[in-house]
């Protein structure tokens, strides 16, 4: 079982390393026409070739070409609709035969569309009709029997990540377009995620003036649990915090701390954070300095407290 296996992976990887001693003009010409393209990819393809052409379509919307499946089947009966003057039709078909495939190419046709071939046989009659085509024709199959769709689909596969990617790469798409089109992923929060989406604001941050009383200070970082307090000048400016730290710090040093005011125990120019800031960023600066907390401020001079961000808001945000 395990020499099969193996010989099942030597054979798809061959089949896909020989890709690269066809590519020619040809698939220059084919990533032209999809950069082109103001309407949308059509993929065109039928049994193990349309499970192949339904990844690959979404690999294209997924990196900013608008692009679906279209079943042949259900195109020849109502879904070729779907199809405008401005889309790319991409067929599949290993054998070039397939016959739900080739009734749709008279429509493709009559519209102008035009069609990129992904083919195993440059000679039959979709290959014949195709404005391009890309062979992507295996020695053998993975199976014993050399009929299971195995070595055949992983090139077809490839090929088409291939024009996608390249496509990708060519229209400058970057990390943040990826995150648009998956707000709900991992990357989509680290990079669409802001300060302001996650920060506490109003009567939930803590804030105290400078000249109220540690007895004050204590109250309120209690009622807040936060485990900090902002500290404001009589002009409600922010001018530094006070954290649980500061007050072990400063019962070390002394006995009694309620007496004293908040000027005397906070610690001045402390980190902070503006609301447009990634939520990532706030995570990466807490990270480098040790802490659990940043005040959001203004960035306008004087600055003004707008916000509190805690490290658990960002990390239940699921940005790690």
């Amino acid at each position: 079982m395990l020499d099969r296996a193996r010989k099942v992976f030597a054979i798809e990887a061959e089949s896909i390393l020989k890709l690269q001693d066809r590519l020619d003009e040809n698939f220059i010409k084919a990533v032209n026409m999809l950069l082109v393209c103001t309407g949308k990819v059509i993929v065109i393809g039928i049994g193990k070739s349309g499970i192949i052409g339904r990844k690959i379509a979404s690999t294209f919307a997924c990196s900013g070409t608008p692009a679906f499946f279209l079943h042949p089947a259900e195109g020849i009966h109502g879904d070729i609709g779907m199809m405008s003057p401005d889309d790319v039709v991409l067929a599949i078909s290993n054998s070039g035969e397939t016959d739900e495939v080739l009734k749709v190419l008279p429509m493709v046709k009559r519209m102008g569309l035009p069609l990129i071939v992904l083919t195993g046989n440059s000679e039959s009659m979709l290959a014949r009709n195709g404005d391009v085509v890309l062979d992507i024709g295996v020695k053998e199959e993975a199976c014993i029997l050399n009929l299971v769709p195995t070595a055949s689909t992983a090139a077809t596969m490839a090929m088409g990540d291939a024009l996608a990617i390249s496509v990708l790469e060519r229209r400058g798409f970057n990390e943040e377009d990826f995150a648009m089109l998956h707000p709900g992923g991992a990357l989509g929060k680290k990079l669409l995620l802001r300060v302001e989406d996650l920060m506490h604001v109003s009567d939930a941050v803590p804030m105290v003036s400078q000249e109220d009383s540690m007895k004050v200070v204590l109250i309120e970082m209690t009622s807040k649990r936060m485990g900090i307090t902002g500290v404001c000048d009589s002009c409600e400016n922010f001018v530094g915090v006070i954290t649980d730290g500061d007050l072990r710090r400063a019962l070390e040093k002394r006995c009694d701390i309620l007496s004293e005011k908040a000027r005397d125990v906070m610690t001045l120019s402390p980190k902070t954070v503006t609301k447009n800031a990634l939520a990532a960023a706030a995570l990466r600066l807490m990270e480098r300095h040790a802490i659990t907390s940043l005040f959001v401020l203004s960035e306008a001079e004087p600055k003004k407290v707008e916000g509190l961000i805690h490290l658990h808001d960002i990390l239940k945000a699921g940005i790690v």
